[in-house]
């Protein structure tokens, strides 16, 4: 996949969007390479954590447009859109939100359209001040249709949400920040990035994967979070990590074992 590197080292996955000359832009193909990335990291137990980014001097600077005007993809978007269930388009991000550890994109330069749906996917966004970003379907006469009212739902109010659809206006790291869509601004994000999936690899990967579970069910499957709460709590209560979990809080050399739970 020569758009998108892949680099595991210990329990930390690093996934590097990889068109550095076209400021990350994602044709289609890179669409199903993250899709297909995603699906080989959530087979593999020893991943704590992943960190998503984008190589040369920006995150992404959205759909690639050369390869939407070309007539076969735009019969092939056409299909995605009307076919049942998920497009290609909302599963190549929304993938990373059913991920069974914590997701944390890196962004700088560039974070605009479906580069800001990518970051938007992820658990957490760590941004450089001076980070360009922006929801800029609207420009192109289009609507944000990757996910966002999913990934979108609970970091701003819907005021904002649609002020930022409608308008297309383009926000600074700092600015995102103040608005929620940014969890940590610094001006060395990927070092803060790696230091905060080092603190989550020390944790229960399987208590890691039933909080996102629970977390975002609060969000999108209110109805259901109850329930999956105590569904969780009994499988951890269950499973061999929540033991370890026990007597690490005493002895720091224990040590998890792999993901139990898929």
């Amino acid at each position: 996949m020569p758009n998108l590197l892949l680099e595991i080292k210990g329990p930390i996955a690093y996934v590097s969007l990889n068109r550095p000359e076209k400021r990350n832009a994602m044709p289609f193909s890179l669409l199903m390479d993250l899709i297909a990335t995603a699906k080989l990291l959530k087979k593999n137990k020893q991943i704590r954590c992943v960190i998503l980014m984008g190589q040369g001097e920006s995150f992404s600077a959205g759909i690639d447009l050369n390869d939407l005007n070309q007539s076969k993809n735009r019969w092939f978007a056409m299909w995605q859109l009307i076919k049942p269930g998920q497009s290609v388009f909302q599963k190549a991000f929304l993938i990373w939100q059913t991920l069974p550890f914590p997701v944390i994109a890196v962004l700088h330069g560039h974070c605009f359209g479906a580069g800001m749906q990518l970051a938007l996917a992820a658990d957490f966004r760590i941004s450089t001040p001076d980070c360009q970003l922006s929801i800029m379907e609207s420009r192109w006469g289009l609507v944000p249709d990757m996910g966002i009212t999913q990934t979108l739902r609970g970091l701003v109010a819907s005021d904002i949400a649609k002020e930022l659809t409608f308008t297309g206006r383009i926000l600074t790291g700092t600015e995102a920040k103040i608005l929620g869509l940014i969890s940590t601004v610094t001006e060395t994000p990927l070092t803060a990035a790696t230091e905060m999936a080092e603190r989550l690899c020390q944790q229960s990967p399987d208590a890691l994967h039933a909080g996102k579970q629970v977390i975002n069910a609060m969000y999108l499957k209110p109805s259901k979070a109850l329930r999956l709460e105590k569904i969780w709590q009994l499988k951890l209560l269950l499973g061999k990590n929540s033991r370890l979990a026990r007597k690490a809080s005493k002895d720091l050399t224990v040590q998890f074992a792999p993901r139990q739970y898929d």
